[in-house]
């Protein structure tokens, strides 16, 4: 098991990627909270998901609900594959 101190140095890539508005605005006002970047975050969130774990404590969650609530985010995991681009 790798020491939980040990940094790992990897190669990052600047990508485009387009989301929801709300969803990143909680994203973003999250990873602000949390004093990390955006792409730290995302990072995080994919890699706890890949090996199926959670990636927020119960605090963290009540954090999001509440950013949710403020930029009106209501969005839930069974929208996922029903989002459409607004014309």
């Amino acid at each position: 098991m790798r020491d939980p101190e040990e940094k790992i140095e990897v190669e990052r890539v600047q990508t485009g990627v387009r989301m929801e508005k709300s969803l990143l605005k909680v994203l973003k006002a999250l990873a602000e909270l949390k004093d990390m970047s955006l792409g730290d975050l995302l990072e995080g969130i994919v890699l706890h998901a890949f090996e199926g774990k959670v990636a927020f404590s119960a605090e963290t969650l009540e954090q999001i609900e509440q950013l949710n609530r403020l930029y009106k985010m209501t969005l839930h995991a069974t929208d996922s594959h029903h989002l459409q681009e607004r014309r």
